[in-house]
């Protein structure tokens, strides 16, 4: 392979809901590209993208492939990226990497909840989008149910490059308006023939062509004057116009293609690298706010986007090189960890095919193996430079559930296991609660859970289990309370003796702090001699106050008071959830010459405690998400009444391009398999995203079933 200049490379994802083709259009262009002699399908299981034996199971992407195509004497780096929601992850890794994206429709179905999902994120993450029609040659293909579904999703942005003659099973070509050609193919391998355009296409192509014009001249003052005084542009200043439109999100070209026959896609890599940024120039953010031009004629970076664990190879990591020039053998430091590390080999891409290559230049995107750091979201550098680029923020999870494996040997194994997917796939979450003592597993959505589910019985040999779990509640205080313990032992030599009078109150945000209390009646001002507060780690604070005068209990015994509270607030009384947002005033006590020691007080302020909790109005809290969904018309209604079942306080609605936006506050422990439920009901055209908001007290009803469940479970552990 020849070394490639940064102003000659090009870096495109392929975007589009499910069976839109968008493996089979990367299958086409590696054909194009001469990286394949001969195409392969996605129903005969051996496309150069989906090569997972998961893939080639279901007949669908589930990884983001990385592959290459040397066309037009530039190279063509492709990310074929999968159609479904739940793997999102993948598209926002290689919108970090890419400069621009196609965004495959299929025809039969025009646009898709699929591709509309995908059009938000290309507009959320700034990805100028090229539209690539496929799928013309299908009997159920409707050129004109595709233009009304387009105009309807993306307004006026569409602009027609090309428009299909024959379109359905006779498909064999198409007329481009920019070229102002009729391309005809004359078999299934990309031959064509460059006619005229047929008097009968005439008058749709003429008026495509001053449409194409008109805004082309739009994004450049130039251009406007040019049109004003002449009337017409040239293709080049056509090209320059879209352009700058297509870069701006403003504009979306449209071809026409069937990727399955080789229809339409060299002009539209040919167009794409004709009008498309480079990388050259363009400006990444680093983590301390400085910009890096991404050009050869500076210090070497390069950031890790994916990495994966292949046969022979061990751990691959995925890179873009940000700046400068990489080469075979060069080191470069980690400057977060400062590990240093060599470079040994350099891959291009194509799938699990890897071509050895001596250098890539800035803007090129390639593999290596065998690194000592080489995760997602790192930066490699030239020793001194200290560039560290911002990470992937990918979207926070949608689904979570709780894992362990049939058998009990296999734990270890287990967590090893998770601990490697998520390394590869890092929107998979994997964490163990000690609180919930479970181990629980997020992700994207029940597909992508499943998906891990695999991955663990076929590549690990684990069988697991998932099953609902556990809410982390949180127990408080409402009102004041009192109460005393003594603990009392006495077995032979030294005993045990210690006793503990204490008050608590809850604390609540915009109350000021008193020290002013009734107990058995009587007005108690309570002389503060210490203070100390703790921000908990499981949220929400502690203060503890000790007022005891007269030595009634020597100050070396606090210590053990204040860790037989914590103690017990690290296992409530009430459900053995953790507590928090609790004033502890420890006023008076008693202790014996001999017999006091710490564990003497440990036990009586763990008593004392538990006694005065459950008589200061106990409250179990339970943690309330955010919930943003967003739906068609047709299913307002249903997603609706579903929340409204779900505990939901509905918060606000509003409209965004066709969709219906509902926002909404939700228990957590009215979440679980949402996703699933939501696109039962839906029929897969909704979408949402959730985070984490607040604690709230829970309902009577719902506090009475908790302590019911809690005392079950205690009687069963009896």
């Amino acid at each position: 392979m020849k070394n490639y200049q940064t102003k000659d490379i090009r870096n495109v994802v392929l975007l589009g809901s499910t069976k839109s083709g968008k493996t089979t259009l990367s299958e086409a262009m590696l054909y194009e590209g001469k990286v394949i002699g001969r195409r392969g399908s996605v129903e005969d299981r051996n496309t150069v993208s989906d090569n997972e034996e998961i893939e080639q199971t279901n007949q669908r992407s589930v990884y983001a492939s990385p592959l290459y195509a040397e066309f037009l004497d530039n190279k063509f780096n492709i990310i074929d990226t999968p159609g479904a929601d739940d793997f999102i992850g993948e598209a926002v890794s290689a919108f970090k990497v890419c400069e621009s994206g196609i965004l495959v429709i299929n025809a039969q179905q025009g646009v898709e909840v699929g591709t509309e999902i995908f059009y938000r994120y290309t507009e959320k993450y700034k990805v100028p989008v090229i539209v690539a029609v496929n799928q013309l040659d299908s009997d159920k293909s409707n050129w004109e149910k595709t233009q009304e579904s387009m105009k309807e999703a993306f307004g006026n942005k569409p602009v027609y490059i090309q428009f299909p003659v024959n379109q359905g099973a006779g498909f064999d070509g198409f007329v481009d308006v920019l070229k102002m050609k009729y391309y005809h193919f004359t078999d299934n391998d990309g031959s064509r023939e460059d006619l005229d355009i047929p008097e009968d296409y005439k008058p749709v192509a003429d008026t495509l062509r001053q449409q194409l014009i008109e805004k082309a001249a739009e994004f450049d003052d130039g251009l406007m004057e040019k049109f004003f005084d002449a009337g017409v542009l040239s293709e080049d200043e056509i090209r320059k116009g879209l352009g700058i439109g297509i870069r701006s999100g403003e504009v979306l070209p449209v071809f026409c293609i069937s990727a399955k026959r080789d229809i339409g896609v060299k002009r539209l890599m040919e167009f794409t690298i004709k009008t498309v940024s480079s990388p050259l120039g363009r400006i990444w953010h680093t983590a301390d706010g400085k910009d890096i031009e991404c050009k050869q004629e500076a210090p070497t970076s390069l950031f890790i986007y994916k990495t994966n664990a292949e046969p022979h190879l061990g751990e691959v990591s995925y890179f873009k090189v940000m700046s400068g020039e990489l080469t075979e053998g060069q080191d470069l430091v980690n400057p977060v960890t400062e590990d240093h590390e060599r470079i040994s080999s350099i891959y291009a891409v194509a799938g699990r095919r890897k071509d050895k290559v001596t250098d890539m230049m800035a803007g090129d995107i390639g593999c290596t193996v065998k690194l000592r750091c080489g995760k997602a979201n790192v930066t490699l550098s030239q020793p001194g430079t200290d560039i560290v680029y911002e990470n992937i923020a990918f979207p926070e999870p949608k689904y979570r559930t709780a894992v362990k494996a049939k058998i009990q040997n296999d734990d270890t194994k287990l967590g090893d296991a998770l601990n490697k997917i998520s390394m590869q796939d890092p929107t998979i979450i994997v964490e163990y609660s000690k609180e919930l003592r479970q181990t629980i597993l997020s992700g994207q959505g029940e597909q992508h859970i499943n998906v891990v589910k695999w991955r663990l019985v076929h590549e690990f040999g684990i069988d697991i289990e998932f099953y609902p779990p556990k809410i982390p509640y949180r127990e408080t205080i409402t009102k004041v309370s009192h109460a005393s313990y003594r603990h009392k032992k006495q077995s032979g030599g030294a005993g045990q003796f210690g006793e503990v009078h204490m008050l608590i109150c809850p604390i609540v945000d915009g109350v000021p702090f008193t020290n002013k209390f009734k107990i058995d009646g009587k007005d108690v001002s309570f002389n503060v001699k210490n203070r100390e507060s703790y921000d908990l780690e499981w949220g929400g604070k502690l203060e503890f106050y000790n007022c005891v005068v007269g030595g009634a209990i020597d100050a070396r015994f606090m210590p053990a008071i204040l860790k037989g509270v914590m103690d017990k607030m690290s296992e409530g009384p009430l459900t053995g959830s953790y507590a928090r947002d609790i004033r502890v005033f420890v006023y008076d006590g008693k202790m014996h010459p001999v017999d006091s020691n710490e564990i003497s007080f440990v036990l009586a302020a763990r008593n004392a405690f538990k006694e005065a909790f459950r008589n200061a109005g106990p409250k179990i809290m339970e943690p309330v998400y955010n919930l943003s969904v967003m739906t068609p018309d047709d299913y307002m209604g249903a997603c609706m009444s579903d929340l409204q079942n779900r505990r939901a306080i509905i918060e606000g609605m509003s409209s965004d391009k066709g969709f219906e936006v509902i926002k909404a506050r939700v228990p957590l422990a009215e979440l679980y398999r949402y996703s699933t439920a939501l696109s039962s009901l839906t029929s897969g055209s909704a979408t949402f995203s959730m985070e984490f908001s607040d604690y709230q007290s829970v309902p009577g009803d719902v506090q009475a079933k908790l302590l019911q469940e809690y005392a079950e479970k205690d009687a069963q552990d009896e």
